[in-house]
């Protein structure tokens, strides 16, 4: 298969045009494949677009660190935006107005200081014997196939079974998880169609009705609250608890912001260095044939690092801005609904030299793949951890691995990644 098919060039004119209309809900096939080029059209000539829809649309790092860093302007809260898209009293407005990434403050602190209790540097420390025997038994299963799809037999099973395990899922029990977490995320996409909006709202449902039991469970029979999430979350700290509510809601947000964020940022590491073959050679000359792990985090860090900021997993958030300010020299009223692009910030070349170019050696990479700021992810360490493990054991193992058909794409503005990616192991 030829690897510049992965990712079809696109022409500056083209690029201009799309930039010239553009639309978060009409947006054409050449985009999804490739949005990069339109992101650098915008950043050059309108860096704060006023769009169709009245909302702002951001692509600047500059302006996007400055909207990070100002909570008390910039709100997380969803309410206003997301009323009159999922309709009053439907579960996709109950879940997303609910969960920690899109509040403000008193529930976001009181829930991300819950959930970073049991993400501890040595919580997460020892969660590593634990994923590298996932991976390696995945890895086996590979082999023994002669191949398989880089998402579906890998990327995928490895956040499923960590979130699984710091949630205390059952193994049994994790099946369904993957097609909730797809259907429930898939509907912050911009525009939404019928489809989309019933497989959202069914899976909320779905979900809750899982996790109640689960709940249930645990009150009955607590885990250890250092490593066990779920029971932390139960159980409060410094005598703040979750109402019931707000406890189901954010389980469904642990599951799933740790699920498709992981699977993509594996998916899309595996499949550029196919595009990128003396990215590929140079990361497999640091590896070596008898790799001591500990002894390459530091090149392996660098080289996740590069991979989020690259093709980051999460490609856009959203904010309203609670008084009339200023963003990038130009004027928002009270009110405004402001997109970041964090695709295009961590492309942007008034902060990383040859932007465009993937670099696993690259230094000081400040990239925003995790956010900034108050909202930062929660689960960055985990992330990296993942990551690491993944690629870094996937590529010692399977060197000479290689795509066998183009790999599909999610067909999404907000989350970026690929449903499949067939491959053999030579």
């Amino acid at each position: 298969m030829n690897a510049d098919a992965i990712t079809p060039p696109m022409s500056a004119e083209r690029a201009q045009a799309i930039a010239d209309s553009f639309d978060l809900r009409e947006l054409p096939p050449d985009f999804y494949a490739n949005p990069f080029p339109v992101y650098a059209a915008l950043r050059e000539r309108e860096p704060v677009r006023h769009m169709p829809d009245g909302s702002w649309f951001l692509t600047r790092y500059a302006d996007l660190v400055a909207v990070y860093r100002d909570a008390h302007t910039f709100s997380s809260d969803k309410k206003v935006e997301f009323t009159p898209k999922y309709g009053e009293g439907s579960p996709l407005l109950a879940h997303h107005t609910t969960s920690l990434v899109f509040n403000d403050p008193p529930l976001h602190t009181r829930v991300r200081k819950l959930i970073m209790g049991a993400l501890t540097r040595r919580a997460i420390a020892g969660m590593e014997p634990g994923l590298v025997e996932l991976v390696d038994r995945l890895l086996d299963r590979i082999e023994a196939q002669g191949g398989g799809d880089l998402v579906e037999d890998f990327a995928a099973a490895i956040p499923v079974e960590i979130i699984g395990n710091l949630l205390g899922v059952p193994h049994a029990e994790r099946g369904p998880l993957r097609e909730w977490s797809l259907a429930i995320l898939g509907a912050l996409e911009p525009r939404l169609t019928p489809a989309q909006e019933a497989a959202g709202n069914r899976s909320v449902v779905e979900m809750l009705n899982y996790l109640k039991g689960l709940v249930a469970d645990r009150r009955r029979h607590p885990g250890d609250p250092e490593h066990d999430v779920l029971t932390r979350l139960i159980q409060g700290e410094d005598g703040e608890q979750l109402g019931e509510h707000e406890l189901l809601q954010n389980c469904i947000f642990i599951l799933n912001a740790g699920h498709e964020t992981t699977t993509n940022l594996i998916g899309n590491a595996l499949v550029a260095l196919q595009e990128w073959p003396q990215q590929k050679a140079l990361l497999l000359r640091t590896i070596g044939t008898r790799p001591d792990w500990a002894a390459l985090e530091p090149a392996m860090s660098l080289a996740v690092d590069e991979f989020l900021r690259f093709e980051s997993s999460n490609q856009l958030g959203n904010r309203r801005a609670l008084r009339a300010c200023e963003v990038g020299g130009v004027a928002l009223p009270e009110g405004a609904l402001v997109t970041l692009c964090i695709g295009a910030a961590n492309r942007d070349p008034a902060v990383f030299e040859r932007p465009d170019e993937l670099d696993l050696t690259r230094e000081n990479n400040r990239h925003l793949a995790f956010g900034f700021g108050i909202h930062q992810c929660a689960g960055l360490s985990l992330a990296r951890l993942e990551g690491r493990v993944a690629i870094g054991r996937f590529l010692a193992r399977f060197p000479e691995y290689r795509l066998t058909a183009p790999p599909m794409r999610g067909g999404r503005a907000r989350f970026r990644g690929f449903l499949h990616a067939p491959f053999t192991l030579a």
